[in-house]
């Protein structure tokens, strides 16, 4: 198996240092960044296979780093912020960002959802994760194309991210089944402890921005009040 690519986005030299030398530990190469600028050219010209991103961040700030990443990968992003803001971690989410961590944080933690991160993307590439037979789900105007990672809303293909595809196809396969966010953040983000079950929420709901007609009224995922959240097959 080839060796797995961590880029450290961090203008905190100790930090970097530490996060590379426990990812070195664990068998992951490290690309160290220490500004914005210098941290989106490593993105774009050594396509790591996940990336930790400051928020603060010296010449480009992280939130505009993780947009311009996302509009030309789906890299996972893990934003790493010393702000409590709920605000803050919201943004992060909506720009596309998979997860984020509040300083100080747990190397230990942190190790364990840079696995997941990366076992879910290798599982994914695999396409080892569909227990369904068919490679196609077509539910209204939606098709989901399994094989190609690949959604389209009335013969348009959306631009969905691949922790978006992820939490779609995972609930598409198994329509009126009700999953509750802790399952979701367990079977879609590999987090079996670890996270925030408000990242469910946000990624829910920016996936509703891009294949419902009127989000606050969807057809495709809905919200079982206290519980979770479900597809419905239409």
């Amino acid at each position: 198996m080839d060796q797995r690519t961590v880029l450290v986005i961090d203008d905190e030299q100790p930090i970097v240092e530490i996060l590379k030398f426990n990812l070195t530990k664990e068998g992951y190469a490290v690309l160290e960044a220490y500004d914005g600028a210098a941290g989106l050219e490593l993105a774009v010209t050594k396509n790591p296979d996940l990336i930790l991103l400051d928020v603060m961040l010296p010449k480009m700030d992280g939130f505009e780093v993780c947009r311009k990443i996302r509009e030309k990968s789906s890299v996972p992003i893990i934003m790493l912020t010393a702000r409590e803001e709920e605000v803050d971690k919201v943004l992060g989410l909506e720009l596309g960002a998979d997860d984020y961590m509040t300083k100080p944080f747990s190397v230990r933690e942190l190790t364990a959802r840079v696995k997941a991160n990366l076992r879910r993307t290798s599982i994914d590439k695999a396409s080892g994760s569909v227990p369904d037979k068919s490679s196609i789900i077509a539910s209204g105007d939606l098709v989901i194309n399994m094989e190609r990672y690949e959604v389209k809303k009335r013969d348009k293909v959306v631009d969905i991210t691949l922790r978006e595809f992820e939490l779609l196809k995972f609930l598409a396969i198994q329509p009126e089944k009700i999953f509750t966010r802790e399952s979701l953040l367990e079977n879609v983000w590999g987090y079996e402890y670890y996270g925030d079950v408000r990242t469910v929420d946000v990624t829910v709901r920016r996936l509703r921005e891009k294949i419902e007609d009127d989000p606050g009224m969807p057809r495709y995922i809905i919200t079982k009040r206290g519980v979770g959240y479900y597809f419905n097959r239409a």
